[in-house]
């Protein structure tokens, strides 16, 4: 083959995969269901709402199950499938054991309420089950609302070693990388990196920064002095590994801007987070979103749309699934 038949060859692939990937997420549109299942996003409200009340869990537990499902092999709820003796699937991936239960319990109850509706039985996947109560969960923990693309079919593989996340050691090349490698933007990884100012972590992940972060310097000196002596007195040596610790220090139950102030202040809690104020390509973005929720609920609206389009499953490579944990 010639070096400029080649060359056509290889453009032609690379447009064809791009052109696919856009056939697929063009599938997606609001009201999907209209004509079959015309109540679905009410349902799933009620249930997650029933959910929500019983344990704030629910917030932080169902936007990381979104987020871990579309970052590995895109939008089909493949996170949600069990393990079999003959697969290890991705919820048993190391970086994925520390997935709240109540994430999964919220997209089962909400299959289940669905399917109980006689024309709605079958017709929704679990895939777009799961994108509807994240953002629901987001609206009820007093976050921005918005409109769901709907129209994903779910996943016919579920794998541990497809798993591949961003680390909570990651540097802001590292960030950028993973995200770009998912058509995320720079802005897109900002304004998801803020779905931290609800949730928790445990000690583990990020102990390095307030006893072992380098030969010179014990604690990151990136970290507030004031909130490190505050986190080491949570997570000291040796500590109960189910400790959890919340993400942010001042309204963990809220979904707003203050993870941006915190940041500001040396309160992030994940060198991934801090990073994001003390490399100067993003910390101008973090001044402005940390003064003005509007425009970074704008933004986030806009990158969690985004994330809802990666990967998203059609025709012969995807189904509906009648059980969210096992394949049919």
């Amino acid at each position: 083959m010639g070096r400029f038949n080649l060359f056509i060859y290889v453009f032609s692939l690379s447009v064809g995969i791009f052109f696919f990937s856009d056939l697929a997420s063009a599938q997606l549109r609001q009201n999907f269901y209209a004509n079959v299942c015309p109540n679905v996003e009410n349902i799933v409200r009620n249930t997650v709402t029933q959910k929500f009340q019983q344990t704030f869990v629910t917030v932080p537990a169902t936007i990381r199950l979104f987020f871990h499902d579309c970052m590995v092999q895109g939008c089909d709820a493949s996170i949600v499938v069990a393990s079999t003796p003959g697969n290890t699937a991705e919820k048993d991936h190391p970086d994925n054991l520390s997935l709240a239960g109540d994430g999964f319990d919220t997209v089962i109850k909400a299959k289940a309420a669905v399917d109980a509706v006689p024309s709605c039985k079958n017709k929704v996947s679990c895939a777009d089950i799961l994108a509807i109560a994240t953002r629901d969960v987001i609206a009820l923990a007093g976050g921005p609302s918005y409109a769901v693309e709907l129209g994903r079919l779910d996943g016919l593989s579920s794998t541990s070693a497809s798993v591949n996340l961003p680390k909570p050691s990651f540097n802001l090349n590292q960030l950028n990388s993973m995200f770009a490698s998912k058509g995320l933007s720079q802005a897109d990884m900002v304004a998801l990196s803020a779905a931290h100012t609800v949730g928790f972590s445990h000690c583990n992940k990020f102990s390095n920064r307030i006893y072992n972060f380098s030969r010179q310097n014990p604690i990151d000196p990136t970290l507030d002095k004031q909130y490190a002596a505050q986190l080491k007195s949570m997570c000291p040596v040796n500590v109960d590994p189910r400790i959890a610790i919340n993400m942010d220090p001042n309204t963990p139950r809220h979904f707003d801007n203050i993870y941006f102030q915190n940041l500001q202040q040396g309160k992030g809690l994940f060198t991934s987070d801090q990073v994001l104020f003390t490399d100067s390509r993003t910390k101008p973005t973090v001044n402005l979103w940390a003064t003005n929720s509007q425009a970074f609920e704008k933004a986030f609206i806009e990158a969690i749309t985004k994330l809802g389009r990666i990967g998203v499953k059609t025709g012969t490579n995807g189904n509906i699934r009648f059980d969210c944990g096992k394949f049919n």
